[in-house]
């Protein structure tokens, strides 16, 4: 019997440059969200920390100063955008929960403007360049889906699409598409030697967690080259926003260096179809996976 209820929609990525001005980057990113909106998308995500270009390069406690609360300057301004469009919109902001404590964290807005939740980066970086450490508090709230009137999604960031323990979370929490706001690219020094494989790591890792969980997988990164302390090389933001099917299939792509809306439609028949013959679910051996709490097993007792 076929079901007549139809829950698709259409998913929408912001893929932005952004500038040192962080109001102007406000505004021109709920521009965006209307242009996608008339396009037809009925959930939108923005990049990673949109508000501002990726202060991260450099441990300066200036910095500290372009985060906001919740409610706040982004809250607001999305929330009275998503009740005008009728449109759902995942808002990525550099969040102050209280005096010293900040965190890297989405906001889930509904179609009515309400606030669904909030989900903070479980997995912070430390690298070159993304020294996130010095900044974010690892997230403390788990990993969550979030219903809104379209279906039931989820939200990680960044560095946390790695790890396939959080897409596999948020997956069990009934999510049927895995949103990844994120800020990543190339150190200039290191393009040439290493871009390609970086960039295709980044691809397939995604999709891996689209094929594991039977989910659409929707990754939003920003473009353009940004040197926001001048004694840093910068980087090279690689754009790439894609969207795949819970078969790994990428149906919808931005290139890596221009602003884009990627729109692709969320197929609950199509999820329904490779489940039913994928059911990797279904065949989970839930009683042998103790040891996945563990640091590394190497000479470990634990018995699975």
């Amino acid at each position: 019997m076929k079901n007549k209820k139809n829950n698709n929609f259409t998913a929408g990525l912001l893929q932005l440059s952004f500038s040192s001005d962080i109001e102007d980057n406000l505004k021109k990113t709920l521009s965006w969200v209307g242009k996608a909106a008339k396009k037809g998308a009925n959930v939108i995500c923005l990049p990673e920390l949109y508000r501002s270009q990726y202060f991260c390069q450099k441990e300066d406690p200036n910095f500290f100063d372009l985060a906001e609360t919740i409610p706040g300057p982004s809250t607001i301004a999305f929330q009275k955008a998503a009740r005008k469009l009728k449109v759902s919109i995942i808002v990525p902001i550099f969040e102050k929960r209280s005096h010293g404590l900040y965190h890297n964290s989405v906001v889930i807005i509904d179609a009515d403007g309400k606030i669904l939740g909030i989900y903070r980066k479980m997995h912070i970086p430390d690298d070159p360049a993304y020294y996130e450490k010095y900044y974010f508090t690892p997230g403390d709230l788990g990993f969550e889906a979030f219903q809104t009137k379209f279906g039931k999604i989820g939200s990680l960031i960044c560095w946390d699409q790695w790890y396939p323990e959080g897409a596999r979370l948020t997956a069990l929490k009934g999510a049927i598409v895995l949103f990844f706001p994120t800020a990543i690219g190339w150190h200039p020094s290191e393009k040439e030697k290493y871009g390609k494989a970086q960039r295709d790591s980044w691809i397939t890792i995604q999709r891996s967690h689209a094929i594991a969980n039977g989910v659409y997988v929707a990754s939003v990164n920003r473009v353009g080259f940004e040197k926001p302390v001048k004694e840093q090389p910068g980087i090279e933001f690689w754009g790439s926003s894609f969207i795949t099917d819970p078969q790994g299939v990428i149906i919808a792509e931005a290139s890596i260096d221009k602003e884009e809306i990627v729109l692709a439609k969320i197929d609950i028949q199509h999820l329904e179809s490779i489940r039913r013959n994928w059911p990797f679910l279904r065949d989970r051996r839930i009683d042998a996976y103790g040891g996945i709490t563990e640091r590394f097993l190497e000479g470990s007792k634990l018995k699975s």
